[in-house]
């Protein structure tokens, strides 16, 4: 099974859990995990590239105005 299969099976199962096996729950609670998992640490990369590139810009930033400031004397 796919992941979107998987996905599409665990959305049935989330939309009517209380009707659902033991099995059918934990599968759907291990699929979540995961995804939760893999977002979480997207998340993180995402944080420390965008602080990398906060601080690349700045660093351009700095030096363009430098440059700009030692251009107008």
């Amino acid at each position: 099974m796919n992941k979107k299969e998987q996905a599409e099976k665990v959305l049935k199962i989330v939309k009517d859990y209380k009707s659902h096996s033991n099995k059918e729950l934990e599968f759907a609670m291990d699929f979540i995990q995961e995804d939760f998992n893999y977002t979480k640490e997207s998340l993180i990369k995402l944080t420390e590239h965008l602080d990398k590139l906060e601080v690349t810009y700045n660093a351009v930033l700095k030096e363009y105005n430098q440059e700009l400031k030692n251009e107008n004397r």
